[in-house]
């Protein structure tokens, strides 16, 4: 199976905690042309900006380890600049830039050097900004999105975060589901 089959399959698995933008750019944007490839760039530090914010959404717990251990933070650019249209990479990009001068406006410290409860904070800031202004693609979106959609088909979130099994045995539709145990994944 190729890896953007498997992106399309994790996606449908995790169903309606995805947006319906991210889901219309997975399956119609892995045909968006090579010029509108890479409009944008990333430097390691907003990567490294991406993995921390990723990390608040799906941090490490005593089960499994976070977004940050599972590379969320380069899958994201990487997704944004070869899959989703110049408009929306630049609607990324800019909204990046926006929660770093949020950062500075209202901590006077950029992202990285917050504390977690300052960044949880700015998380929920744009949460909130997102949906009173009924905006169906911004940055908080699509990296929600991407942090969900990266960690669920990582090595970690299919083997650590799931129960997993390799090779299944037969189908029980009616198999028992023990209050807290962890949701099946399989290859």
């Amino acid at each position: 199976m190729d890896r953007r089959r498997a992106l399309k399959n994790v996606a449908i698995l995790l169903g309606t905690a995805i947006s319906s933008t991210t889901l219309g750019v997975l399956f119609e944007g892995f045909t968006i042309p090579e010029d509108e490839k890479n409009s944008v760039s990333f430097s390691a530090s907003e990567e490294e900006i991406l993995a921390e914010f990723a990390d608040i959404i799906l941090p490490t717990t005593k089960l499994s380890p976070g977004a940050k251990a599972a590379g969320v933070g380069t899958f994201i650019p990487m997704m944004v600049r070869d899959c989703y249209p110049t408009e929306m990479q630049l609607i990324f990009a800019s909204g990046l830039k926006q929660m770093e001068e949020k950062c500075m406006t209202n901590y006077n410290k950029n992202f990285l050097t917050l504390s977690v409860e300052e960044r949880q904070k700015i998380l929920v800031d744009l949460r909130t900004e997102t949906i009173a202004a009924k905006k169906v693609a911004s940055f908080f979106t699509i990296a929600r999105d991407l942090t969900l959609l990266g960690y669920f088909s990582s090595e970690i979130g299919c083997t650590q975060a799931r129960e997993y099994l390799m090779i299944p045995g037969r189908y029980d539709g009616s198999a028992e589901y023990k209050p807290g145990q962890k949701a099946w994944a399989t290859n």
